[in-house]
């Protein structure tokens, strides 16, 4: 059998191997039934003792997915809080084990290429393979980030919409419940969410300290904390969500001006940074002997190592310095 048969089934059969442990390892649904019902049974039967101690247990569980090693491996490392604030700021109904499971289905999937196409030693397809792995929470924060604009784009407008519908003599909490109905996502969902944590009996203040979590926006921190503040001290609401959204507006229009003018400079980070890269690949395919000695040879390794150090360093500069923050 020659090289790139065998390195195929071997690759079947790691990730055949991965997907028996891992339906080995899943709960079934029946078992989550029955802990379910298990957990109401007892929440019942424990009512009167949990009310005396002042708490409460939860029979609403979150749906973990994925497979169980790679919840182990969340639960281990105590990943699951900041994980699934992740995902909830991308907007995805991911859960923290898969987000893992994508990882490391990432890493094969990256060190299998390498071994198979790249005439590199076997440290060197140990590395492709760590650099393909943060494939899934690059796509994550992309998806955040993308979220978060949306989100800032609307924005201004929900100001204004709760302080029109507050002047027309409709409470705070209205005005939230009207906005899931008149705006599109994500607007619409994350107070969506705020209203009806609030409906539900929890205080307004918590809620919108919820909100402003979920949304990393400096924007939504000022409007939380103008309602709150309000809240305590009185004052006019709707005026001072007005001034909110004209700041916020002004503020995009400086930011369009800034990226306007910091286009060239983006445009020469980015180009210095794919030049490399790109005579690499054709110097791969032109002259493969030329290449190899970066990769099989002592020294080759250092340079090749001081090369991407120093390429990375200088994107990082040239990014931070056209990368003004308004």
């Amino acid at each position: 059998m020659g090289f790139l048969p065998l390195a195929i089934v071997l690759w079947l059969v790691a990730v055949g191997a991965w997907f028996l442990i891992s339906k080995y390892y899943k709960s079934s649904d029946a078992d989550k039934i029955k802990q379910r019902l298990t957990g109401i049974g007892k929440a019942r039967n424990n009512k009167k003792t949990k009310e005396n101690k002042g708490g409460e247990q939860s029979i609403i569980h979150t749906q973990q997915g994925g497979n169980k090693l790679a919840q182990l491996v969340v639960e281990k490392y105590q990943l699951g809080p900041k994980m699934q604030l992740l995902l909830e700021q991308a907007g995805l109904r991911w859960t923290p084990a898969r987000l893992v499971h994508l990882s490391i289905m990432a890493f094969g999937a990256g060190f299998t290429f390498a071994w198979v196409v790249l005439p590199i030693p076997t440290a060197f397809d140990l590395l492709v393979g760590l650099a393909i792995a943060p494939a899934p929470f690059v796509y994550v924060f992309y998806q955040r980030k993308g979220r978060l604009k949306k989100f800032e784009a609307i924005f201004p407008e929900t100001l204004e919409f709760i302080s029109r519908s507050m002047r027309a003599g409709h409470a705070f909490s209205v005005s939230l419940e009207m906005i899931y109905r008149e705006f599109a996502e994500p607007v619409s969902g994350e107070f969506r969410r705020t209203f009806e944590e609030h409906n539900l009996g929890l205080p307004i203040e918590v809620a919108l300290q919820g909100l402003a979590k979920r949304v990393p926006s400096l924007d939504v921190h000022f409007f939380v904390s103008a309602v709150l503040l309000q809240k305590r001290t009185g004052g006019n609401l709707a005026e001072i969500l007005d001034k909110l959204a004209y700041v916020i507006r002004e503020r995009f229009k400086l930011r369009g001006r800034i990226r306007a003018v910091s286009a060239h400079g983006r445009m020469t980070a980015t180009s210095l940074s794919c030049i490399p890269i790109a005579v690499a690949v054709l110097m791969f395919y032109t002259n493969p002997d030329y290449v190899k000695f970066f990769f099989t040879d002592d020294v080759g390794n250092i340079m090749l190592g001081v090369g991407v150090g120093l390429q990375v360093i200088g994107y990082l500069v040239m990014k931070k310095i056209v990368n003004i923050e308004v």
